[in-house]
């Protein structure tokens, strides 16, 4: 059996005709901290929303913790924290009454501590007895970081997190986020920020249109996109990526879609 925290096995997923995500496969383990990369409809968020079972998978299957997110979404669930593109809180309740819920909920005895450390440490202290409807986007991100964190899941699964953040936020979620991983634990992020990408994870999946154009780690995609094709070895995430992309649109411009053999 698979020790991978994160494991997605042939993940398809349609809409009637619209192909969303084609044969998706990958693997998380604990300690990776692993990004999930592609413009806006590449099927970023239809997979992250089938690893967090709000979207069934049309084929293959999704696994987290070693439980299938479908067959054991109990067990699934209990093992990870999920930080949304968009923070979804209860408005009214304050800050802290929504991370003693969550505390609740995880069954955190005693957690009173955490929550005081976690507060201070992303800069709400002065909120935490406020309303969350008050808050501001960023504040409100903030929280929505600090719910996922709180009960120390085995994996984090994070989709587009630097939305509204100021800049010294943003710092500390992306130190966060590394030594969630470095403490033995899995995270899987989606991002538009490549530097961010190319900062933090250990290794990527560039997607476009449901279909997978390269997987690895940075090396690993410099070599695909190697210098013997014109290309770009020891260059940038934000170079490796594009000329990917190219690559794709050129691929299915040939007659046929597909590259000469």
């Amino acid at each position: 059996m698979s020790t991978a925290a994160i494991e997605v096995s042939g993940f398809g997923k349609t809409y009637g005709r619209h192909t969303a995500v084609s044969a998706l496969s990958f693997s998380v383990p604990a300690g990776g901290l692993f990004g999930l990369l592609g413009s806006n409809g590449a099927g970023k968020t239809t997979t992250i929303r089938a690893l967090v079972g709000l979207t069934r998978p049309s084929s293959g299957q999704v696994r987290v913790g070693g439980h299938d997110v479908w067959k054991e979404p109990i067990a699934a669930k209990s093992a990870f924290g999920y930080i949304p593109d968009r923070p979804h809180l209860y408005g009214k309740l304050t800050g802290r009454e929504t991370l003693r819920f969550v505390a609740g909920l995880r069954r955190m005895p005693g957690a009173e501590r955490e929550i005081d450390r976690w507060l201070e440490y992303l800069r709400l202290s002065e909120f935490g007895n406020e309303l969350t409807e008050t808050y501001s986007h960023g504040m409100r991100q903030k929280l929505t970081i600090i719910t996922a964190l709180l009960p120390r899941p085995r994996v984090l699964i994070v989709d587009e997190p630097m939305v509204g953040l100021d800049p010294h936020a943003a710092r500390q979620v992306r130190e966060l986020f590394r030594a969630h991983a470095n403490a033995g634990n899995a995270v899987l992020l989606t991002t538009h920020s490549l530097p961010l990408a190319e900062a933090v994870c250990d290794e990527l999946v560039v997607l476009d249109r449901g279909r997978v154009l390269g997987a690895g780690s940075m090396d690993d995609l410099r070599a695909q996109t190697g210098t013997i094709q014109g290309g770009v070895d020891g260059d940038s995430l934000e170079r490796v990526f594009f000329r990917l992309i190219e690559e794709e649109q050129a691929a299915q411009a040939l007659p046929g879609g597909k590259e000469p053999g």
